[in-house]
C-alpha cells in the first residue's frame, strides 16, 4: 500500500509540474500558520503516508514515512527508552514528522542536544519534475560530502515532497530537574544565562519567562544532584510542565495581545530595543517578543544587534528578514535545481 501511495503521490507532482499549479503539501495541517501558499495553490495531502519503515533501538536510528504522527513516533521510542534529542514542539495533535522537519521546529533542548537539522541522516524525496530521489542514508557516519537531506529540514516543502527520513535518536536521560533564578530584567537574565551555559553543567534547556531563569539539568542522578547543588536556586516542581508548555507557546506569554516574533541571536547579543514583552530561550539565542510594532520598526531594531527576525504568529504572512542579494541568489539556485517550474515554492521568504 506504501509504494501505491508514493507512486500516487509521485504522479500528482508530475500532473501538477506539467499544468504548472502550485502544490500545498499538509500534513497534519498543525502548522499552517507558519506559511501562506499561493491562493490557486491546491493540496496535496499526504498525512496517510505513515508508518515506521526501520528501527533498531540498539543502532539509534529510526527510519519513518514522512506522514506520521509525531506523538505516534515519539511513544514507540519512549517504549525504547528513547528520544528526539530536538525536542520538537507538535502545535497539534495531528503534527506529522514531515511537517516538524520542513518547518525546522526545535525545541528548549536544541542548544544542548542540537537542531532537528542535526538528526537527520538520509531522507527520500520527490521533486518538483515527479522524480524520486535518495539522499543520505541510516547510520550516523555517512559519506563525506555536502549533505543535501539536511536541506529539506526548514525549507518548507519549497524544494521538494518528503517522502521518509531517517533520524538518529538519543537515549532518554535518567532523571531531569529544573531549578529557578528570580531576575527582574532581560538583559540581567542574558548575562546570568550565558554564564551558566559556560559552566560544565549537564545543561539541557535554558530559559527566562520574564520573572525567572529556569535551568533544566538531565543526565545521570548523582550529576543532576551535584550540579544542581553548585548551581543553586531554588528546584521548580512544575519545571516538567513548564517545558512541556514553553516547547507548545501555552505559557501566558503566548498568550498577551500582538504580533510573535521569533528573533534568532546569538547567545550573548545585546537585547534589541523594542516596546514589548519578551520570553527568552535557548540559553538566549531564541527570543520571542510580543509586540504591536511595524513589521519595519523590528526588522530595523534587531539589525542593530545582528539578529534575523520572523512573524512567526499574527496579522500578515509570515514577514521575515531579507536575505543578502547573495544569499536569495544561491537559494533561488538550490530551488531551481530541486524544483524548476516552481511547483512547490509558492512561499513568500
Amino acid at each position: 500500500m506504501d509504494a501505491d501511495l508514493s507512486a500516487e503521490l509521485r504522479e500528482r507532482i508530475g500532473q501538477a509540474a506539467a499544468a504548472r499549479t502550485p502544490l500545498r503539501i499538509v500534513g497534519g495541517n498543525s502548522k499552517a500558520f507558519y506559511s501562506q501558499p499561493a491562493a490557486d495553490a491546491e493540496t496535496l495531502a499526504v498525512a496517510g503516508h505513515a508508518g515506521i519503515v526501520d528501527y533498531e533501538p540498539s543502532e539509534l536510528v529510526v527510519t519513518v514515512r514522512a506522514g506520521t504522527r509525531l506523538a505516534e513516533l515519539e511513544a514507540v521510542l519512549t517504549e525504547h527508552g528513547q528520544m528526539l534529542g530536538f525536542e520538537p514542539p507538535h502545535f497539534g495533535a495531528d503534527a506529522t514528522i514531515g511537517g516538524t522537519l520542513a518547518c525546522g521546529f526545535s525545541g528548549p533542548r536544541r542548544p544542548f542536544a542540537g537542531s532537528a537539522r542535526d538528526f537527520v541522516l538520509g531522507c527520500k524525496i520527490v521533486n518538483g519534475l515527479g522524480e524520486e530521489l535518495n539522499f543520505g542514508g541510516q547510520v550516523i557516519k555517512n559519506v563525506a560530502g555536502f549533505d543535501v537531506s539536511r536541506l529539506m529540514v526548514g525549507a518548507r516543502g519549497s524544494l521538494g515532497l518528503l517522502l521518509q527520513c531517517s533520524l538518529r535518536v538519543l537515549p532518554r536521560p535518567e532523571t531531569e530537574a529544573t531549578v529557578a533564578f528570580p531576575i527582574a530584567e532581560p538583559v540581567a537574565a542574558i548575562e546570568f544565562m550565558n554564564r551558566l551555559a559556560g559552566r560544565p553543567w549537564p545543561l539541557s534547556a535554558l530559559a527566562y519567562d520574564g520573572v525567572s531563569v529556569r535551568a533544566r539539568l538531565s543526565g545521570a542522578a548523582t550529576a543532576v544532584r551535584a550540579a544542581a547543588a553548585h548551581i543553586g536556586g531554588e528546584f521548580d516542581l512544575g519545571g516538567d510542565l513548564f517545558w512541556q508548555d514553553l516547547r507548545e507557546q501555552r505559557l501566558p506569554f503566548f498568550q498577551r495581545p500582538g504580533n510573535l516574533w521569533r528573533v534568532a541571536a546569538a547567545p550573548a547579543a545585546t537585547q534589541p530595543e523594542l516596546i514589548g514583552a519578551w520570553l527568552i530561550d535557548w540559553g538566549g539565542a531564541q527570543r520571542w517578543l510580543k509586540t504591536a510594532e511595524s513589521a519595519e520598526s523590528v526588522h530595523r531594531a534587531c539589525a542593530g544587534s545582528a539578529a534575523q527576525a520572523t512573524l512567526f504568529r499574527g496579522d500578515g504572512s509570515p514577514n521575515r528578514t531579507p536575505l543578502t542579494p547573495e544569499l536569495a541568489a544561491l537559494q533561488q539556485r538550490v530551488r531551481h535545481a530541486f524544483d524548476p517550474l516552481g511547483v512547490f515554492a509558492p512561499y513568500p521568504d
